[in-house]
């Protein structure tokens, strides 16, 4: 996000406005990258302003750390040298950590075993096109010092903290001054004619590096060719070093609270991503994977926002391997109802049962949808089995009706005396939900699947497929550049994979034929899937949500995303 500042109260002073042609209402200038300061041409300051949610994991993490376990984190002074942080990283248990999180980069952090924030830094500038051709060496070197190389002996003292490889944009500026003679002037040119890729200056910039490492490095002719190509991948993704160590100390932090504050950290993780509820999964899965129980939210203990479960018999309360669904997570549930219902909770006590419940919650916003939502999604199950409540909605809603009249009636003839209501509860007896009522409500509420899962009753089936999702996503393909290249990952890589059916979007193409974006998932979690034209002809008409299906898929990135193909399916 760039923003370009005016010294005057008009921007139009300095630069023409116009609307945002991606829509919002944004305005923004008419100038493009090359000129509205980013070279002077009309004198205006831009700066680039980068937002990182991983920033609300942290804060989130350091107030549930302070509130549960009284220990107020100072997250800018905490110890560098955790090795417990450091063992997860090599473990690849990277799930929450600031820019550590995709397979590729999990991948070379095992094989790194990373010791020190610098190695989380070079990790952070090399993993990207053009400079992560550098990570295995990089690793090498790592593991084995006597595989330390300079490209020359006046970069020693410069190089070596990367183990004599050139990571970082400023080696590459550090590299021409010494070795070709530039003033840091000459030196900032070069790094901006190779971040603009401009053909014409960066002609120019290769001819000045040769003459400079000749007449003033005294290099020979191949001694330039080589480093060239060291220097010629940074050019378009070069990262500074400081930018580099930015992100590599937040990458840290957040290892450090998900290494030491399991439970708090990810469920701030949770709660910070609770309006992407794939993205939200991922978390929730980790969560299990560590040996976390993920429950249902509940009226005695859940607070707004996903909430660790404490065992207050222990002495100052010890965070137990649970967490609860937040009341703020539950669909068609307001927030002001559920903030009457924990204020009532901390200043008398829990409720010991459904009647309590009802005679003590008296907001205007317990009605049928929010009572209603309340049992359907778990939140009441200490009170009573979900069906049988959920059956009896409207003799719960006539009690509290007959509450809340009793309560102001007395509170208007005798101004508050305590007074205890006249209506009572009676509830009719009615079958239990069963599991597959339970699992779509909670389905419905809280958007994941919490006490089972629609597949628990197909294991002989599961026993046979080849893959779950998680597996099918780790092996995913390079992102294609068309549908062609799509069709030939999917024939080239087929798996068998059983999963279910949670949403359905049928679009038209623009050569007016069906395809389908279906959003799928099993135990080990969600994923997007795609049924193409071709595809859709033969399978289209059995695709319906709720159904558990056998399918033929592949997996491949798809705009920076992971999706499944899905070739062929069979209904079970």
């Amino acid at each position: 996000a760039g923003v370009v500042i005016s010294p005057t109260p008009d921007i139009t002073d300095f630069a023409p406005i116009q609307y945002d042609p991606k829509g919002e209402n944004k305005i923004i200038t008419q100038y493009d990258m090359f000129t509205g300061g980013r070279d002077g041409v009309v004198n205006l300051p831009k700066f680039d302003m980068l937002g990182i949610r991983n920033l609300q994991f942290i804060s989130g993490a350091i107030e549930r750390i302070e509130k549960i376990r009284g220990i107020k984190i100072d997250i800018d002074n905490i110890p560098l040298d955790d090795p417990k942080v450091f063992e997860m990283l090599a473990r690849g248990e990277t799930v929450g950590v600031f820019q550590m999180g995709g397979d590729g980069l999990t991948h070379f952090l095992k094989e790194l075993r990373p010791e020190k924030v610098e190695d989380l830094m070079a990790m952070v500038a090399l993993f990207r096109p053009g400079p992560m051709e550098v990570i295995p060496e990089y690793i090498k070197r790592k593991q084995n010092p006597k595989l330390i190389s300079y490209p020359d002996p006046r970069l020693v003292d410069d190089l070596e903290a990367s183990y004599g490889l050139l990571v970082y944009q400023d080696d590459v500026l550090i590299t021409a001054i010494r070795l070709a003679g530039y003033d840091w002037g000459e030196a900032d040119k070069f790094r901006k004619a190779m971040g603009k890729k401009i053909p014409k200056e960066m002609a120019d910039q290769k001819e000045k590096f040769y003459k400079g490492c000749k007449e003033y490095g005294g290099l020979k002719e191949k001694q330039i060719d080589d480093l060239w190509k060291k220097i010629e991948p940074f050019a378009a993704y070069g990262f500074n070093k400081a930018h580099a160590a930015s992100y590599g100390m937040v990458a840290y932090k957040t290892a450090y609270l998900k290494a030491n504050y399991t439970a708090e950290y990810l469920s701030a993780c949770m709660t910070a991503e609770s309006g992407d509820i794939e993205t939200c999964s991922e978390y929730i899965a980790e969560a299990k994977r560590m040996g976390f129980d993920i429950l249902p939210p509940d009226i005695n203990e859940s607070f707004s926002d996903f909430t660790v479960v404490v065992d207050p018999s222990a002495d100052g309360g010890v965070v137990t391997n649970k967490i609860r669904f937040g009341l703020n997570n539950i669909k068609n549930f307001g927030e002001e109802i559920g903030k009457a219902i924990i204020h009532e909770r901390k200043t008398n006590g829990t409720f010991k049962n459904i009647e309590e419940f009802l005679e003590r919650v008296t907001h205007r916003n317990l009605n049928k949808k929010s009572l209603e939502a309340l049992i359907k999604c778990g939140a009441m199950d200490a009170f009573g089995e979900r069906g049988s409540l959920a059956a009896n909605i409207e003799e719960l809603l006539q009690f509290h009706k007959g509450v809340r009249v009793t309560d102001e009636s007395q509170f208007s003839l005798f101004e508050g005396m305590a007074s205890k209501p006249t209506s009572t509860l009676s509830l009719r007896g009615v079958a239990p939900a069963t599991q597959e009522q339970r699992l779509a409500w909670e389905k419905e509420l809280l958007g994941l699947y919490i006490s089972g899962h629609p597949l628990d009753r197909y294991s002989d089936q599961i026993k046979k497929s080849e893959v779950t999702i998680e597996k099918l996503l780790e092996s995913s393909l390079p992102e294609p550049k068309d549908q062609k290249n799509w069709q030939r990952n999917q024939n080239s890589q087929k798996s068998l994979l059983v999963a279910h059916i949670d949403t359905i979007k049928i679009i038209v193409t623009k050569s007016n034929t069906k395809m389908a974006f279906v959003t799928i998932s099993d135990m080990s979690g969600v994923a997007e899937g795609v049924v193409f034209p071709e595809n859709y002809k033969k399978i289209g008409g059995f695709l319906k949500e709720g159904t558990v299906v056998a399918m033929e898929c592949s997996a491949t990135n798809r705009d920076e995303r992971k999706s499944i193909l899905i070739d062929n399916i069979k209904v079970l």
